[in-house]
């Protein structure tokens, strides 16, 4: 790749450069700029044209449209891919895998990279713009990590970046699914800082404006540019429920310790809509995903994209995601037939085979990730 009009024939991902930085637009805003294979491919090679490219000092990262960032990978085409006799095992699971290289690639690009995480911002899009060096929410920004609702665990590097919050609250957020704020997203390290909306639309005269100064890093050249004059009221929603969040998810005692914890709190309806969001979800994942979020507190990044493409193989291939994805998406009936159907049936030998790599060593596809 060598000419920017060659990226720019690609209309799912819109590539400009403006004063020295690349402007990367996720551009299918009718789906909430869901990720398909094609575009993770495109997004994988304008990286490394900037990153080779002179000419480029920095990265912006946006999604196109009102109202998301972007809503995660195209779980409908995942979902749609593998039943089919036309399409190899491979074929979906190349997806997770170049997913998850890319996003490791921008947690170690050279050059700065800024997401501006405006909107609707989950799965897949938490994992492109939680490796970003500038990480931009608004007062719009709705985030999230649902995937437990589907039959999945939370992935793209989730297990690490998730990490960085209170044990609590990472298992909370990672278990439910819930929503956070913009401002709950500073306060627990998923966000830097948090601006209004409006400040960002006119972010490009901003940037043409830009007087790169000579003693100045990239990145704190683009902080001045980006950093708005007021910024957004810093108050976390999820505090108001934080000694609650506390009580029932400060435990390593796994999902079922977490569960009997909020039966026994009927005082409040936080605890019961809590309690009734996770008896919704997959059994089996849930425990999975406790289970994982406590081992990626002490892996490498490497490691936990590793960790999760074995996990994501193994309910892709012969655990809950398509059952989730058919109740929810596709029939939409929101009777999942999950399978084991209760926590009680989820023991640990099932556990510790989903956690398992179905790879041995070299073989894993992800091998050589943090070893180049």
């Amino acid at each position: 790749m060598s000419k920017k009009s060659d990226i720019q024939q690609e209309p799912e991902v819109g590539f400009e450069i403006v004063n020295r930085v690349g402007i990367v637009t996720l551009n299918r805003p009718r789906a909430l700029n869901a990720l398909s294979h094609e575009m993770i491919v495109r997004l994988t090679q304008v990286f490394e044209f900037c990153r080779k490219e002179d000419a480029v000092a920095a990265i912006v990262l946006r999604g196109a449209g009102e109202k998301a960032f972007c809503a995660g990978g195209d779980v409908r085409a995942i979902y749609d891919s593998v039943p089919s006799e036309a399409v190899t095992e491979s074929t979906w699971l190349q997806f997770f895998i170049d997913e998850y290289r890319l996003d490791y690639a921008i947690h170690h690009f050279e050059k700065p990279v800024i997401a501006f995480m405006d909107g609707i911002v989950m799965g897949g899009g938490m994992g492109l713009a939680q490796g970003a060096a500038l990480r931009v929410v608004t007062e719009r920004t709705r985030m999230a990590m649902p995937e437990t609702r589907i039959g999945m665990l939370p992935d793209v590097g989730a297990t690490y970046f998730m990490g960085k919050m209170p044990l609590d609250v990472e298992l909370y957020a990672g278990l439910t699914g819930t929503t956070l704020s913009g401002a709950d997203a500073v306060a627990y390290e998923l966000a830097d800082i948090c601006v209004p909306s409006a400040w960002l639309r006119d972010f490009m005269s901003r940037l043409e404006a830009l007087s790169w100064g000579p003693s100045e890093s990239a990145i704190e050249s683009l902080r001045r540019a980006f950093a708005a004059p007021t910024a957004v009221a810093a108050d976390s929603p999820l505090e108001v429920h934080r000694a609650q969040i506390r009580q029932h998810f400060g435990t390593t005692g796994g999902i079922q310790s977490i569960v009997d914890s909020l039966r026994k709190d009927t005082l409040t309806d936080w605890s019961t809509e809590t309690l009734a969001a996770l008896t919704g979800h997959s059994p089996c994942m849930l425990e999975v995903t406790c289970r994982a979020l406590l081992r990626g507190r002490g892996l490498t990044l490497a490691e936990c994209f590793r960790m999760e493409l074995g996990v994501v193989f193994r309910t892709i291939s012969e655990g809950d995601f398509l059952e989730g994805v058919r109740a929810l998406m596709v029939d939409k009936d929101k009777q999942p037939r999950w399978n084991p159907a209760t926590l009680a049936e989820v023991d640990g030998g099932l556990v510790q085979h989903f956690l398992t790599s179905p790879w041995r060593g070299g073989l894993h596809p992800l091998a050589d990730l943090g070893t180049l």
